[in-house]
């Protein structure tokens, strides 16, 4: 798999693995655990998660199966609260502060690789709720800020205010809504990490492989709770 370097010093393979789906109602810890390490042995090094997935409970899987030194890249996002059936973004500063700590702690890392603002709420200022990511960075709790689900236009109002490595937006062979967006990172050379990657009605392999020749910059993360799913994509 060809690499990206994420900003200038996070080197991950292109295909990387979204989490979300280790762990829920049903599911099973030791499972989850294992497809992330199978994950891990396929040479996949990025891994994305959520604060809000599970309560926490996806950071915690992951923390407690990488451990604090593997040298896998991993981001989270905060800043989107998952109330049952309703999710609804939650971006005061204090709150995302609160949620970064947590999540560093779940995730038994000295410094988040990458936080991402899980979603921008309307009820807050965008350079507010940037601007709290920025001071986690100066605090040295997180290393790069990325953004999720956004415009240009808030991409380049985040970006002056502290560098934005990522974008994670939803994308895929049959959601091209957000080609100014992808065209947008591609210039700047912001990873563009695009969720729901796999279309439907479309063979994973057939999705992955197009949205890799899209442009240099997308980093897939196609998850599951198949180890077959898992393997088949990562067979490249």
């Amino acid at each position: 798999m060809d690499t990206i370097t994420i900003g200038g010093d996070l080197t991950v393979h292109r295909l990387g693995f979204g989490a979300m789906r280790l762990t829920g109602p049903g599911r099973d810890r030791a499972d989850g655990q294992k497809i992330l390490r199978r994950a891990l042995e396929l040479g996949i090094d990025f891994v994305d998660t959520a604060d809000s997935y599970d309560l926490g409970d996806n950071e915690t899987l992951i923390g407690d199966t990488v451990g604090a030194h593997e040298p896998v890249v991993i981001a989270t996002k905060g800043g989107h609260v998952n109330l049952g059936r309703r999710w609804i973004p939650l971006g005061r500063p204090e709150y995302l502060r609160q949620q970064a700590l947590l999540s560093r702690k779940r995730l038994r890392r000295d410094r988040i690789d990458l936080y991402q603002l899980h979603r921008v709420d309307p009820a807050v200022p965008l350079s507010d709720q940037v601007g709290a990511l920025k001071q986690l960075q100066d605090d040295g709790v997180v290393r790069h800020v990325g953004l999720s689900q956004v415009t240009v236009e808030q991409i380049e109002e985040a970006r002056r205010i502290t560098p934005i490595v990522s974008v994670q937006n939803r994308y895929n062979l049959h959601e091209r809504q957000d080609d100014e967006v992808v065209d947008h990172c591609t210039r700047h050379g912001i990873a563009y990490i695009p969720w729901a990657p796999l279309a439907k009605g479309v063979h994973s392999r057939e999705a992955l492989s197009w949205l890799l020749a899209r442009s240099p910059v997308i980093v897939p993360i196609p998850g599951t709770s198949r180890l077959d799913h898992l393997e088949e994509n990562c067979t490249l």
